[in-house]
């Protein structure tokens, strides 16, 4: 860094004498040594500031100030990014025992209940924690047989259809929470201060995840919540349920 410091400074002094300044011999080592230098370990960061030094040699360039640009070094290869784990239909069963045996406690009664439904409405549907979390009782339509998602990324609304197994679900958790609930009630909630919080769901499934057993694949990440709506199945055969034991 001090000798790139002093090649700047040299640089500086010879356009204070109007004179041309060419990149010195050592600029393309000198530049690879500063980006070596940030911590910046993911490859899309250090791109990113590559692009900086390039752009501004580029301009340094255009305005006359060095005949050609010393930077040499290349990005760094990007891989996909976060690479979702993937439940099996057996692994999403036994989560849903799991969330099922959840014991009731004074601020959380069906817990247990609740909490299998939403589980199963991710993996089942593909839908978001955000939007389960913000499902109201009149977005269950039990006459067509479909959730109205409604506001959901980039301001869009879908209906999103749901077989015979996940509508039966849906019924016996209605049934439970009982009928005095507004149709503009949160549809799962444990208050009547409003809808469970998605990262309150997001806790529930890591506390149950260790119970499972899972081992990530070599360049997988550990499960997420999120990871449940990754399930193909809701894309390819929406109505049909098989993960649930039919």
């Amino acid at each position: 860094m001090l000798r790139a410091r002093r090649g700047i400074e040299e640089s500086h002094a010879a356009e204070e004498r109007g004179e041309r300044v060419d990149p010195p011999g050592g600029a393309t080592e000198v530049i690879a040594m500063f980006l070596a230098s940030l911590s910046r370990p993911r490859p899309r960061s250090y791109n990113e500031m590559l692009g900086v030094v390039h752009r501004l040699f580029d301009w340094l360039v255009r305005q006359g100030h060095v005949p050609g640009s010393p930077v040499r070094e290349k990005p760094r290869r990007t891989t996909a990014q976060r690479i979702p784990y993937l439940l099996s239909p057996d692994d999403a069963r036994r989560l849903l025992d799991l969330a099922g045996s959840l014991p009731d406690n004074p601020r959380a009664p069906l817990r247990g209940a609740t909490y299998r439904t939403i589980f199963a409405l991710l993996y089942g549907l593909g839908l978001r924690v955000g939007e389960v979390s913000r499902l109201q009782q009149a977005d269950v339509d039990f006459g067509r047989d479909l959730l109205v998602i409604r506001q959901t990324k980039f301001g869009k609304s879908r209906l999103v259809p749901f077989g015979r197994r996940i509508g039966a679900l849906l019924r016996d958790y209605v049934v439970h929470r009982g009928s005095s609930l507004s149709a503009d009630s949160a549809l799962f909630s444990f208050t009547r201060r409003g809808a469970i919080h998605p990262g309150t769901i997001s806790q529930t499934f890591h506390q149950l995840v260790p119970r499972l057993g899972l081992v990530s694949p070599a360049g997988v990440a550990s499960p997420r919540v999120h990871d449940l709506r990754h399930y193909p199945a809701p894309r390819v055969i929406p109505l049909r349920c098989c993960w649930m034991g039919c």
